[in-house]
């Protein structure tokens, strides 16, 4: 598959690894390609492009931007380029602010998720809410005792999530669907939940595990 990856952080560059590892052919999209110089020396088969390059070279469109700059990065990347393609949402609404006792605060309110704020941005658009709720070194085929971790999804394109279904299986989780956009308004905080035993213990490699 043809993956257009927006951004230049750390998420992205573990993601569009992650898509190279697998067979996928791969462009990064960013503002500043300087960024992007290391990744690019340790996977030569990636490209490197504008925001509009990358999400119209994709058959998928990963969002990896801050959650404050998502809709711009959005807009740049264009909603043509992004029509009818799933689109991987894997941003949180963090705030500028610090944890507080290790809890991260917000830009949205548990009435409204970012990832609703885009998808009413860009209703042509697939998106699909994952990869928000774990750490990057954690993202790809993560190995845990308790065998493959849980994703949780949402989106209101089944097809969409299907295909992104299909890239975590790859990427080694297991996937939990919750269904329509509006259940980014519980999967988004799991972020915050992730992050407390980081800040307070300094331990940032665990997961979850949905349990039957």
């Amino acid at each position: 598959m043809k993956v257009g990856v927006l951004g230049s952080g750390a998420v992205a560059q573990t993601l569009g690894s992650g898509f190279l590892k697998h067979g996928h052919e791969v462009t990064m999209g960013t503002r500043d390609a300087k960024k992007l110089a290391d990744w690019v020396s340790q996977n030569p088969k990636g490209r490197v492009a504008s925001f509009a390059e990358a999400a119209k070279s994709g058959e998928l469109v990963v969002l990896a931007v801050k959650g404050a700059v998502a809709a711009e990065a959005l807009r740049a990347a264009g909603a043509a380029n992004l029509s009818g393609k799933p689109v991987i949402d894997a941003t949180n609404p963090l705030a500028d602010s610090p944890p507080v006792n290790g809890v991260l605060k917000f830009f949205t309110s548990l009435d409204e998720s970012l990832m609703e704020r885009l998808q009413r941005d860009l209703p042509d658009a697939k998106l699909v809410k994952a990869f928000n709720s774990v750490g990057n070194r954690r993202m790809v085929n993560p190995q845990y005792a308790g065998g493959r971790p849980t994703m949780f999804i949402c989106g209101n394109d089944e097809a969409a999530k299907k295909t992104v279904s299909g890239i975590l299986d790859q990427f080694g989780w297991e996937v939990a669907d919750m269904g329509k956009a509006e259940a980014a308004r519980a999967i988004e905080p799991l972020c915050m939940l992730w992050c407390i035993p980081g800040f307070l213990g300094n331990e940032w490699t665990h997961a979850f595990k949905l349990l039957h």
